[in-house]
């Protein structure tokens, strides 16, 4: 039998090999950097702050990290520089010295527009890049920009600054995964192993979906999670059609209930479905379950280095065929999507997108698989996903708790 992927704990210890922070940070960089090189740009410049962990391994709240106000500029055979939300400069100056010093600046460009474009933050802003580059020797050559507002890309239109797309390229170097990166997933992945077992011994009738929100929230924030971006935990009449949410629905006896767990440790993160039955189950909820499983054996039976993602994405079910009128209106429920820094990284795989524009399976990636089927009697429904990682020899699964079969929770 071939060993789980190792969940090596949530130190670094001096008695084992486990994840090597600085090796990381090199593999990540220098990725960005030949991403950088095969571009045809002077410089990124990155606002998405999954791009910006990547490429100077800072990280702050979610709260603050998403308002566009962060950004990273990083120059052909430069070193990155980092515009951080006021004092965390200075705290990445004191504990992040793998950033030069005089690279950390605060930054500010006004909060997704609160503060507004006239009050001339954006143009200094842009002005003090537009100098970066002039003294790199790289005025006049194109910057590519992952996100961007609005006025800020006019600003450095205004100025001069001839923009490309860098997201695509920043999304070529975070495809392919260091043994560092598969240990984190890994170790993400793990936690909510841990988690559905207290999942399914709360699951009784009387307990409100959102309690179980709570109670995942609870137990992966006390694990070590750094962020619980997401749970969605949906139940008896709400489980067809998928809402994608949660709500204060009571669970009942019988109901078929399925929770997706979002979060991440040390940045990386799960994608994790599990269903359940309610004390009990029926052949109809049995039923949906053993034909969603078989769509995802199918395709994790499937997953081998050179195999294209539209030869995956086939194995599964047309939309027409489990009650919706197109692939557009199915899309994300016979889906595959790469894991890493951010919750949809490459390949994304379905019938949407996947047959117009295959991509190669290459080892190294990581992604999860979901699969869904609407049961017969009209409202309950399964919904499976398992993440993987491609090797030489096919898929190795990552996520551990039993899914085989239906499990019952708190059977009578």
């Amino acid at each position: 039998m071939t060993a789980p992927l190792a969940a090596p704990g949530h130190m670094s210890v001096d008695y084992e090999q486990r994840v090597d922070f600085d090796r990381l940070r090199r593999h990540r960089l220098g990725r960005a950097r030949a991403a950088l090189d095969a571009s045809g740009c002077g410089a990124f410049l990155l606002f998405d702050f999954y791009n910006i962990r990547y490429t100077t391994s800072t990280w702050i709240g979610g709260a603050l990290g998403d308002k566009m106000t962060r950004y990273a500029l990083l120059t052909r055979g430069g070193e990155p520089r980092l515009w951080d939300f006021g004092s965390a400069a200075r705290h990445h100056r004191l504990h992040s010295p793998w950033l030069a010093p005089d690279h950390c600046h605060a930054g500010m460009l006004g909060l997704r527009g609160a503060i507004a474009p006239s009050a001339g933050l954006m143009r200094a802003a842009v002005r003090e890049i537009k100098g970066l580059l002039e003294d790199a020797g790289l005025a006049g050559e194109p910057v590519g920009v992952d996100l961007v507002e609005p006025p800020f890309l006019f600003e450095m239109e205004r100025q001069g600054l001839r923009v490309t797309d860098a997201q695509q390229h920043m999304l070529d170097a975070r495809e392919i995964k260091s043994p560092d990166e598969i240990t984190l997933l890994t170790q993400a992945a793990a936690m909510v192993d841990g988690v559905y077992q207290d999942v399914v011994e709360a699951l009784k009738p009387g307990v409100r979906e959102n309690e179980i929100v709570a109670l995942v929230n609870q137990r992966l924030y006390a694990r070590g999670s750094d962020q619980v971006e997401a749970v969605n935990a949906v139940s008896g009449e709400r489980c067809n059609p998928h809402p994608h949410n949660f709500s204060d629905r009571l669970i009942r006896p019988g109901d078929q209930a399925f929770f997706d767990i979002i979060h991440s440790y040390n940045g990386y993160r799960t994608c994790y479905y599990r269903t359940f039955a309610v004390g009990t189950s029926t052949a109809s909820q049995r039923d949906a379950y053993a034909r969603a499983r078989e769509w995802m054996d199918r395709a994790i039976a499937a997953v081998k280095p050179g195999v294209g993602t539209d030869e995956i994405a086939r194995l599964w079910p047309a939309a027409t065929e489990f009650g919706f009128e197109d692939e557009m209106a199915a899309f994300g429920l016979q889906f595959g999507h790469g894991l890493g820094l951010g919750l949809h990284e490459r390949p994304v795989i379905s019938r949407l997108n996947s047959p117009r524009e295959p991509l190669e399976l290459k080892p190294g990636m990581v992604f999860a698989l979901e699969t869904y089927c609407p049961a017969d009697d009209g409202f309950s429904a399964a919904r499976i996903e398992e993440e993987v990682v491609v090797t030489e020899d096919g898929a190795r699964v990552l996520t551990l708790f039993p899914a085989d079969d239906l499990v019952v929770a708190n059977a009578y």
